[in-house]
């Protein structure tokens, strides 16, 4: 432990650490379920107060603990998925060595999401060893298949349905604090989640009479599909529309924005439509919080070096955005396939998740709490271009909001699926304490009729 680093920080960076060397790497096409509950078995040393007082339930390697309170209205949520992706590549330290170094935790899933993970596991623990009872239900997730989109988080949301559970609110993995969320905007954000766009994966097939190569052909399989690619990349068929939720995030960004970003959005009353305008140009992260997006991911042709394939396809991933939606997205899609005799097939569709209010009480709970733990920081509301578990629980929940409460830097944020991923030891206490203060809040909640 260095002069600088505290004994609450070494103690919290030690027991996540632990966490980092029980390796839970997710695989879509062999799950290896042994690997998850060797780590619930660590959680059960870790974390033994959970383990007395909560009703625990597993659904084939993922967690659901149910803290039970005193009956104050709807129950909460606090979720991280304790899968992680791979770690290839040269790593500064073991990526599955939860070594402290530098001031940090280092180790793939120390960011997403073990760290977030730890923390409300560790505030829980805490309150539950001074015998506090929550006002509310409480209920902590954590699913092993996140990384892969699989069963994990519709097994517990099918397991809250059959039980009559609805929540008034969840936090799952999303934004966090970070200097310069954006380029050009200067100050420390606490990026709030609250809107989060549908996913698809599509495959577009092209079919032709194949043959040698050797005799050249127009118009094959592959050439089709390229100039489908090509067309889609050129003209965008998808339509720019500022959401009230990236209209309120630019708001509250304008006064620490620099350059031709800055410019535009002094002219408040003008923001919306010169920002639809600007973004597509000049910021491809918020152009693609105000639109659908098509990005080509895979392809395949021929099984031969020297053989035009009779048949060829490619997939693309879409993220749709709200006002176009899943059906008018696809239909702008189909129809400019159409051009090239491709035909579309559906392989796996997320409607747009329900967006949360940023002036509704969860968020401004929220942002209450970040205000009062992390003093200087603003607060934004932003648009998810990735996704989440937080998705499947639309059914139970329309306030689903995406924000764990720790603070990076860019080395750290880029980190994550990459290499080197870590978090700074500093950063743990006041994230524990941050979910202490949520579930504390739960006392002087009034549901609204």
């Amino acid at each position: 432990m260095d002069n600088k680093t505290t004994e609450r920080e070494q103690f919290y960076g030690e027991r996540l650490g632990k966490m980092i060397r029980c390796e839970t790497i997710s695989n879509a096409f062999h799950q290896e379920l042994s690997k998850f509950y060797r780590f619930h078995e660590l959680l059960e040393e870790l974390f033994p107060n959970i383990h007395r007082v909560c009703e625990k339930h597993e659904f084939n390697g993922s967690l659901l603990f149910k803290w039970k309170g005193k009956g104050q209205g709807e129950p909460i949520l606090f979720m991280s998925h304790q899968d992680v992706v791979e770690a290839s590549g040269e790593w500064k330290y073991d990526p599955f060595g939860g070594e402290i170094a530098d001031g940090a935790v280092w180790g793939r899933g120390t960011v997403d999401t073990k760290g977030s993970l730890f923390c409300f596991l560790q505030a829980a623990e805490e309150l539950i060893a001074k015998d506090y009872v929550p006002a509310c239900d409480v209920y902590l997730a954590s699913s092993c298949t996140e990384e892969i989109g699989g069963e994990g988080a519709p097994l517990t949301v099918k397991w809250l349905q059959d039980n009559g559970v609805h929540l008034k609110f969840l936090m799952d993995e999303g934004g966090m604090i970070k200097e310069e969320p954006m380029k050009g905007v200067k100050g420390r954000f606490a990026m709030v989640g609250c809107l989060e766009k549908g996913y698809g994966d599509i495959r577009f097939t092209a079919k032709g009479n194949g043959g040698h190569a050797s005799v050249p052909q127009k118009q094959t399989p592959l050439t089709r599909l390229a100039a489908f690619m090509m067309d889609i990349e050129n003209h965008n068929p998808f339509t720019s529309k500022m959401n009230p939720t990236v209209a309120e995030m630019f708001r509250r960004m304008a006064p620490y924005t620099e350059g031709a970003l800055g410019k535009v959005m002094k002219y408040e009353r003008q923001l919306e439509p010169l920002l639809e305008k600007l973004l597509p140009k000049v910021n491809p992260l918020g152009a693609a919080m105000i639109t659908t997006t098509l990005n080509f991911t895979m392809a395949k042709g021929s099984d031969g070096l020297n053989v035009i394939p009779q048949e060829a396809s490619v997939t693309g991933n879409m993220r749709f955005i709200h006002h176009q939606g899943v059906e008018e997205s696809l239909a702008l899609v189909s129809k400019i396939a159409q051009k090239y005799g491709i035909e579309t097939e559906r392989i796996l569709i997320h409607q747009p998740c329900p967006v949360v209010d940023y002036k509704g009480k969860p968020f401004r709970l929220v942002e209450h709490v970040v205000k009062k733990m992390y003093p200087g920081v603003i607060v934004a509301p932003y648009a998810m271009t990735g996704g989440t578990d937080a998705r499947f629980y639309t059914p139970v929940c329309e306030n689903s909001i995406r924000f764990a409460p720790l603070e990076i830097n860019e080395q750290q944020y880029q980190s994550i699926h990459g290499i080197d991923e870590n978090i700074n030891l500093s950063a743990l206490p006041v994230a524990v304490d941050f979910y202490k203060r949520i579930v504390r809040h739960m006392e002087s909640w009034k549901e609204e009729a």
